[in-house]
């Protein structure tokens, strides 16, 4: 199974659409794409995993390190993952809770949602 990455841009907000299995193979994929936006000087993320259909270790690795290293440039990372239903990217909800590292990310249910939502208070 391929993955399929459609890129968005919408205000200071890079969107990446992410369709069809996330693991091994398709992984170093999503990686490159989240550096070359940090590279491009775009340090806010949202990542629309409502189409994946799979999720393995390997791309719950890229997302932990999605998420570290927009924390590094000083960016925001966020996931969209529908909460239950037949969506595919609920598997990806399921499997990050898990793990019990769905709590290390801002979470929505859509692109809008993300986008709307101001930047939560910095902690010290």
């Amino acid at each position: 199974m391929t993955i399929r990455v459609d890129e968005d841009e919408q205000e200071t907000w890079t969107v990446l659409r992410i369709s069809g299995e996330l693991d091994l193979v398709t992984s170093p994929t999503i990686r490159r794409r989240v550096h070359a936006a940090v590279a491009g000087g775009r340090h806010d993320v949202v990542l629309d995993l409502s189409a994946v259909r799979f999720c393995d270790s390997s791309g719950v690795g890229v997302l932990v390190a999605a998420r570290r290293l927009m924390r590094s440039c000083g960016g925001r990372l966020r996931l969209i993952l529908p909460a239950r239903g037949a969506e595919d990217g609920a598997h990806v909800n399921r499997v990050l809770a898990a793990l019990g590292v769905r709590r290390l990310f801002e979470v929505y249910e859509d692109v809008p949602a993300a986008l709307d939502e101001p930047a939560p208070p910095l902690s010290a």
